[in-house]
């Protein structure tokens, strides 16, 4: 997977959707507070319909869950709990996913028990697929507001109460232009106006990046635009109405990505002429960029909680204001112990309170599980009064025997000619909440013949034995680097009896050498193992690429300190495994974004090709961002670049694996589906014949549409994972012309299309012709493939 910067993407969520609204976020982005009642929103997880659930103080005053809601004939991946209003004894529950992204909102009554029950539905006529309605709610009174993104910028619904009907009373659209930009994705009300956030789709135009909020009001010939507010200086991407809080004639308004994302709120006034205008602004007292303040707002008596997502490196901090006769001062920030492991937790992502306490929203916390921390004031100031999370739910593991694909399915998976041997969940490989899975590499023990999958976990490597397909076995765990953060990039490589592991965005976590051997005397439980060497020359490494021929490691994709040779190949001598020492940097400054040689991936080998001038030279085929590339590093004081082509409608030049005779090489690109370069998953076929002269010699694309992601040949197959569609097989006894040849859909849930999840990567090369498949929420899959007529 592609390195992304998140701090860019997470201004860009907040500039596209509005609060509460990243797709990644789950539990603790929707929480809602009422007096004696928190419902929180879970609406993520593709193996639930979503849920919504509901906390109530005991008599110990520690609030407990009463109840997990979810809507009456729901089902899996339809995304409930996605927003929640409360008003009274009513509530409102969104599920944008819902019959095909139409959306739903739900409504729920709360009877004289105290439980909520579905009792209707909000709807609208003409929705078309994407529209999303639900994507905000809001409840006041007799009056519900929902948003959607119909018309391509958006519409907000108004509806009222008569009895117990709701009936659609008016659609607010925006009386100006918005070229790219989401009108509704904020939405407040109070007394008779209603305010409207819209927010840019794109950095382009010269309004499309700041944001704008519309304020309306009712009179007896109905909803009139009575304003529209934008930013003032400073307001380039700054998220303008990401957060509102209407209090009468007063209007703040959050907007986190003003002045470079250190963000800021407003504090609108409404004069006698009903003009409104800007009287103050409240700023993070120690705020640095992509501190995010203002992304959430909520009051809780003479406090002002304003949630900042971004500070302390995307932990997470809320501010807290006081008011008094001179208007709001700054008090002190809130926090809870913990969020530093937790990596980028984003405390302050959602932010709700009643009288008895204030949640806040840690959606980040457990790997993007989500969390919540309520805090209660008492004689000593505010303390925490609680955590809470919700539900994980995971596949259940399948052991025992073998299951065949004849039938176009195995169980809920999807096949052709693949067979299923084993699927273990993540949880059963030792992964905790909120774990998922990485890359994968294997390894057979030359004296116990055992096959092992080496599993890459974004906390660290878990050991499975699958020398009895049927019938895995964790052996036990390799913990990440102890003062590395947990990274969704870790990959692992082998060499004699040794793997090797490295990891991205994570510090200062080096390569760790672990040795093979120890597998080979499991204990009753799994075992948490130390590694047998560490280096410590670079911090952070996206990939590590072998050459078990030489006894060389290249570490690529280099970060966060230590020589990373410009994020190209950074050599290591492993001939003494226990030992490893820098050897040198590669890196040609005319490939790679940032034209610093930044490399992705690689394959280094000793030459065989047919390419004579280069006969028993080391060569690595890079994988550099915008082109590949071919170098010598035979010499490693001297390495030298051969050359490098670049190709039409490149995205991103990923990853890719040599034929046996070292004529070609198969490769993927990992954004052209995204960016929609491309029709469908595409496979390219480069002509290396002439290491010089590398010729893109073929394309293979296929109709499904999923991001290619790591690929590999075995003789005449190609074993392809393919994020949403799972492992891809591919038959190339014609080189210049795939076919398929069979595939195994990890994700039994969702479209084939251009999103990130699922496999993630394989390992086709035991001997025993079986291929290990990770899948990042699903967990390992252990398959046998019987393509018709071939053989690898």
């Amino acid at each position: 997977m592609r390195n992304r910067v998140l701090p860019l993407l997470l201004l860009l969520v907040f500039a596209l959707t509005g609060p509460l609204a990243a797709q990644n976020f789950n539990y603790g982005s929707a929480i809602v507070a009422t007096p004696g009642e928190i419902l929180i929103g879970q609406s993520e997880n593709q193996y639930s319909p979503g849920y919504v659930y509901v906390y109530r103080p005991g008599a110990d005053g520690v609030w407990k869950q009463v109840s997990r809601l979810t809507a009456d004939g729901a089902e899996n991946n339809d995304g409930f709990g996605k927003r929640i209003a409360v008003s009274g004894n009513t509530a409102l529950v969104s599920s944008i996913t819902a019959d095909s992204g139409r959306g739903a909102v739900y409504i729920l009554s709360r009877g004289a028990n105290g439980s909520w029950k579905q009792t209707g539905r909000l709807t609208t006529p003409d929705l078309q697929p994407g529209d999303n309605f639900g994507r905000q709610v809001l409840l006041d009174g007799d009056r519900a507001v929902v948003s959607s993104r119909a018309r391509g910028t958006g519409l907000v619904y108004l509806f009222t109460r008569h009895g117990d009907s709701w009936a659609a009373d008016t659609i607010l659209a925006p009386g100006d232009s918005l070229p790219k930009q989401w009108y509704g994705a904020t939405i407040a009300a109070a007394g008779n106006r209603v305010y409207v956030a819209a927010t840019a789709l794109s950095f382009g135009g010269p309004d499309s990046a700041s944001g704008t909020v519309y304020v309306y009001s009712r009179d007896g010939n109905g909803w009139k635009q009575e304003a529209r507010l934008a930013p003032t200086a400073n307001g380039t991407r700054a998220g303008f109405g990401v957060s509102i809080l209407p209090r009468g004639d007063t209007l703040l308004i959050g907007s986190p990505g003003y002045d470079r994302g250190i963000g800021t709120v407003f504090l609108y006034k409404r004069d006698s002429t009903a003009r409104w205008s800007v009287d103050s602004r409240l700023l993070p007292f120690d705020g640095k960029g992509f501190t995010l303040f203002g992304a959430t707002l909520a009051e809780s008596g003479r406090e002002l909680w304003v949630g900042s997502p971004g500070a302390q490196q995307f932990e997470g901090r809320v501010y807290r204001f006081t008011r008094d006769t001179s208007g709001w001062t700054a008090a002190s920030k809130v926090s809870v112990a913990g969020l530093e492991k937790e990596g980028q937790a984003l405390f302050g992502f959602g932010l709700a309170s009643n009288a008895q306490v204030v949640a806040v929203g840690i959606p980040g916390q457990d790997f993007q599980e989500g969390g919540v921390a309520l805090f209660k004031q008492g004689p000593g100031g505010w303390k925490v009064a609680g955590r809470l999370t919700g539900d994980v739910v995971s596949l259940a593991s399948i052991t025992g025997a073998k299951r065949e694909c004849t039938t176009g399915k195995v169980g809920i998976f999807s096949c052709d000619q693949v067979d299923l041997m084993s699927f273990l969940p993540v949880k059963d490989i030792g992964g905790k909440r909120g774990i998922e899975l990485n890359d994968i590499w294997g390894y057979t023990d030359p004296e116990t013949r055992h096959d092992y999958a080496l599993v890459g976990r974004v906390d660290g490597t878990a050991f499975v034995d699958i020398t009895d397909p049927s019938h895995p076995r964790y052996v036990g765990e390799l913990p990440k680097t102890a003062t590395s953060p947990a990274s969704i990039w870790r990959d692992i490589k082998t060499y004699k009896h040794y793997a090797f592991v490295v990891a991205d965005g994570a510090r200062e976590h080096g390569m760790q050498v672990f040795d093979l051997d120890r597998l080979r005397k499991p204990a009753a439980k799994p075992i948490t193992f130390t590694p047998d060497a560490h280096y410590t020359n670079i911090h952070s490494a996206h990939n590590i690429v072998i050459d078990t021929t030489t006894g060389y490691a290249f570490l690529v994709g280099g970060s966060a300190g230590g020589e990373m040779c410009g994020g190209g190949l950074h050599m290591v001598d492993i001939r003494e495994p226990l030992k490893p020492r820098f050897a040198g940097c590669f890196a040609d400054s005319t490939t790679g974004q940032a034209k610093t040689g930044y490399t992705h991936d690689a394959q280094c080998v000793v030459y065989h090709g047919p390419d004579r001038k280069y006969q028993d030279r080391e060569i690595c085929f890079n994988f550099s961002e915008t082109a590949i590339g071919i170098a010598d590093v035979t010499d490693k004081a001297n390495p030298k670049p051969i050359s490098h082509q670049s190709y039409p409608n490149v995205g991103y030049s990923h990853q890719g694996w040599l034929t046996d005779d070292q004529k070609y090489i198969y490769a993927d690109d990992e954004l052209d589906e995204l960016q929609g370069l491309v029709t469908g998953t595409r496979t390219l076929i480069w002509d290396v014949s002439d290491l010089e002269n590398p010729v893109l010699a073929g394309e293979y694309v296929s109709p499904n549409k999923a991001i290619d992601h790591n690929l590999f040949v075995v003789g005449n197959l190609v074993y392809e994972s393919n994020y949403l569609s799972g492992l891809r097989v591919l038959d190339i006894t014609d080189r210049l012309h795939p076919k398929p040849a069979g595939f195994f859909d990890t994700v039994p849930v969702g479209p084939d299309e251009a999103q990130f999840g699922g496999s993630w990567g394989n390992y086709p090369f035991y001997a025993s012709g079986l291929v290990a498949v990770t899948s990042m929420k699903e967990g390992l899959f252990v398959l046998k493939t019987h393509p018709t007529g071939m053989t690898p």
